[in-house]
């Protein structure tokens, strides 16, 4: 047997029920704030992340896959979603076929990294974003929105965190400023962040190693040494949550591992997920387009892991039961019984029906492990009426039904069918398989 890679996992049947629902949500919440669905290919140019995700960032440095393909250029499989969306946004002009640039995915990353609960090397990802829009009421849409979606599915334990990690203009100074107070100190940092400390100060946020958190939560906040700007910016933001009802903490320790974001930052947590409790994360990123060739455009947008949605939203209903299960007694049965599935699932109803030659005790077995609501049963006696027996299985009562009147029946009558001109009584149905 070959077994699965490392890091990936197959969906099955009664997972993949949650995975619908998730996703059925995620397209309606979508809709209402007015985005639109795009997909871009899982391989892209190396250069794209390196550019966009940021060459110093440990997604470009340690974790993606990347490769020379057999032409000689040098791709990646998609680490994350955003600088595809923004090569989308400007290889196809997309402002000028659209009102409001808003648009999202849903679809596999790639990442090599040591795989964790809601943590695969292959994830699926939900990304939102929307372009040429620099106010801040965009930005108090955008956290409400993913708030909304959190609570749509049912996750009633998330906390909103937002911070800004200011612009271009004075995000230096806070990056000085952190140099000058690890000091000393920077010697006690792990490995990780004594290289961070070098390349990007800020990214020290990130670390989770318990040794390194005393000295991180020492270091001075982004939110000290915002420009005038930015500080208006962030006020109005969290002004609009305010207004909007959106419960939220700031926190000066949220700056976002990525080297594109600026200003607002934000992320959602959920109590259930333990050390790896973010749902979702996002932030601004207005350089990010012109960065990639395009033109200046502002840009904020968020992504949420899919396994850690699903995997936090609480046990919901299971797989739909089947309408009906037909049972065909004798070979004289098998062809009508196929017509009968045909017309039931053509009027959207789900029927099932068994294959072979296969005794009515057996079919009946099979028909009570699917849990179908109702059993069909075409045998000499219904081929000779032209009718059906139908037997609803929550209260036993079987009716003999005009074979022309069963979609009709079905789809009308969902409670327990009324007994009519009682058909013969058939072998018991067991209540458990065997």
């Amino acid at each position: 047997m070959i077994p699965a890679i490392r890091g990936t996992h197959d969906i099955l049947p009664g997972e993949i029920e949650r995975w619908q629902q998730a996703e059925q949500v995620v397209r309606d919440v979508c809709e209402r704030y007015g985005y639109r669905e795009i997909r871009t290919p899982v391989i892209e140019r190396e250069e794209l992340f390196a550019k966009g995700t940021g060459e110093t960032t440990d997604i470009v440095q340690k974790e993606m896959y990347a490769f020379e393909d057999k032409g000689g250029e040098r791709v990646t499989l998609r680490p994350e979603a955003t600088p595809s969306m923004v090569r989308a946004f400007v290889e196809h002009a997309l402002e000028q076929h659209l009102p409001t640039v808003k648009i999202f995915s849903l679809g596999p990353m790639f990442r090599y990294e040591r795989p964790q609960k809601g943590r695969y090397r292959q994830f699926h990802q939900l990304d939102v974003e929307a372009f040429g829009v620099a106010d801040a009421a965009l930005d108090a849409e955008v956290v409400e929105m993913a708030a909304a979606l959190v609570a749509a599915l049912g996750i009633d334990d998330a906390e909103v965190v937002v911070n800004s990690v200011g612009c271009a203009e004075c995000r230096p100074a806070f990056g000085r400023a952190l140099v000058t107070a690890l000091g000393d100190r920077e010697v006690d940092l792990c490995v990780d962040c004594r290289r961070r400390a070098a390349v990007n100060p800020l990214r020290i946020f990130d670390c989770k190693v318990p040794s390194c958190q005393p000295i991180v939560d020492a270091l001075p906040h982004a939110t000290d040494y915002l420009c005038d700007a930015c500080r208006s910016h962030f006020e109005a933001t969290t002004g609009l949550l305010e207004a909007l009802e959106v419960a939220f903490r700031v926190s000066h320790r949220l700056v976002r591992g990525l080297d594109y974001y600026s200003r607002t930052t934000f992320e959602i947590l959920g109590g259930r997920l333990g050390a790896q409790n973010a749902l979702l994360g996002g932030g601004r990123y207005d350089g990010l387009v012109r960065q990639l060739g395009g033109p200046d455009r502002a840009g904020i947008g968020f992504a949420a892991g899919m396994e850690r949605l699903v995997l936090a939203m609480p046990d919901g209903p299971g797989p739909r039961a089947p309408d009906a299960f037909i049972v065909a007694l004798g070979h004289a049965a098998r062809e009508p019984a196929h017509l009968l599935a045909r017309d039931l699932r053509r009027a959207e109803l789900a029927a099932l029906i068994d294959y072979g030659d296969r005794s009515m005790k057996a079919q009946m077995r099979r028909a009570n492990r699917t849990g179908a609501r109702h059993v069909l049963i075409l045998g000499e006696d219904e081929l000779a009426h032209g009718s059906v027996t139908v037997k609803h299985m929550a209260s036993g009562a079987e009716t003999l039904v005009r074979r022309d009147d069963v979609v009709r029946r079905l789809t009308g009558d969902p409670v327990p069918i009324p007994p009519e001109p009682a058909a013969a009584s058939r072998l018991p149905v067991p209540k458990t398989a065997v």
